[in-house]
């Protein structure tokens, strides 16, 4: 491998965290997985071999670029909805390949039909409502009209689901918000139903909205950072572990494994500054190791000095400033360190583990964001 760094995930993780989460669902409740933002830095290719053969069938994805590398390495020809950018180039493509995407404004609604009519095939479309997240979505008083041009075209309109997505639902602090967004939902709905629209799927729940309000589970979830190992806060894994007979033991199990190896051992006498500038000075004679990662591989630049990596199982902190290629951290008690020791900078070794909440409280970045920041041409290998 000519890599300096790889990533390891856990196909073992992975039927763990499905099977727990099914725990959870009903048995008419259909679990989508969202694979967006690289299936959150875990690599769309691996997540969908490793689920499909763990039984997933339907993937959820923001873009239409996102969609076809699920179409292309897919083996059972799941189902695959777009839930954020698609033009026109890519709807014609999704339309002929029952690829099924948002529609949240009259603009794409028509677009549909346009390229439905010239494909001679119904547009897979799920109406996406506007309920209070205030991004995507018809509001209320655009209904009437939707309604109207969908039953005009109803020869190139397959509306299949019906949906909305909850501001936060993640935090406390946004339970008012959420339980208007589920009032207005319900009022849509039902609005939408006496008029004459049926839907198939009808889905509102991302993780933290599945298991804080299991009544808005409908009849499909969509399910991003849970599926991973991760919970969407610690505030959701506070209260769903109080509802458990085992409080404080988390269920799920973490997919990714980021390791790196050692480059090269350098003494550092005492008084001498280490790195770029004079952010960290010896203040004893100080044994370095370099490891072949940096912030042009997602290594975060705010991690410099507060990081950690685990070398034969012994954590090992940054120091000096994060290179674009390079970090540099203290081994001075680890012994019999040598050059080609295996770095492991998110994961487990012995009874240490660097986990990617760690990296969040040092850098002040979201799980989601960390994860989704590693580049997509480390290699990703199953384990």
């Amino acid at each position: 491998m000519f890599n300096s760094t790889h990533i390891e995930l856990s196909k073992s993780a992975l039927s763990n965290n499905l099977q727990f989460i099914r725990q959870h669902l009903k048995e008419e409740v259909e679990l989508s997985l969202v694979l967006k933002g690289n299936a959150y830095g875990h690599g769309i290719s691996q997540m969908v071999e490793m689920a499909e053969s763990l039984g997933a069938k339907h993937f959820s994805v923001y873009s239409a670029d996102e969609a076809l590398e699920v179409f292309s390495v897919a083996k059972h020809k799941p189902t695959i909805l777009i839930m954020g950018f698609i033009n026109r180039q890519s709807m014609l493509w999704a339309i002929n390949n029952d690829v099924e995407f948002f529609v949240f404004d009259r603009a794409r609604l028509e677009m549909a039909i346009s390229c439905a009519k010239e494909c001679a095939k119904q547009a897979k479309i799920h109406l996406e409502l506007e309920t209070g997240m205030y991004r995507t979505g018809f509001d209320f008083a655009a209904l009437p009209d939707v309604i109207k041009l969908i039953k005009e075209n109803s020869d190139h309109l397959n509306t299949v689901g019906c949906c909305t997505h909850f501001a936060g639902a993640e935090s406390i602090s946004n339970y008012v918000r959420i339980k208007k967004q589920q009032r207005a939902f319900k009022r849509y709905l039902s609005f939408l139903n006496k008029e004459g629209l049926e839907f198939k799927q009808v889905h509102t729940c991302c993780s933290a909205a599945a298991i804080r309000y299991p009544n808005m589970h409908y009849n499909m979830v969509r399910m991003g950072i849970m599926i991973y190992g991760f919970w969407p806060s610690d505030e959701i894994f506070v209260e769903f572990s109080n509802l458990t007979s085992n409080p404080g033991q988390d269920p799920l199990k973490r997919l990714i494994t980021w390791k790196s190896e050692v480059m090269e051992i350098k003494l550092v006498p005492k008084g001498e500054f280490i790195g770029y500038g004079t952010s960290y000075l010896a203040h004893e004679d100080t044994l370095i190791a370099l490891i072949p990662v940096g912030y042009g591989y997602g290594y975060a630049r705010s991690l410099s000095n507060t990081g950690r990596v685990l070398i034969n199982g012994m954590r090992a902190g940054v120091v000096g400033t994060v290179n674009m290629n390079c970090i540099a951290v203290n081994v001075t008690k680890i012994d019999s360190i040598k050059i080609g020791d295996e770095a492991v900078l998110i994961g487990g070794e012995g009874a240490n583990e660097i986990s990617v909440a760690s990296f969040s409280r040092f850098s002040e970045q979201l799980n989601y964001e960390l994860l989704t920041r590693i580049p997509q041409n480390i290699p990703r290998i199953i384990k």
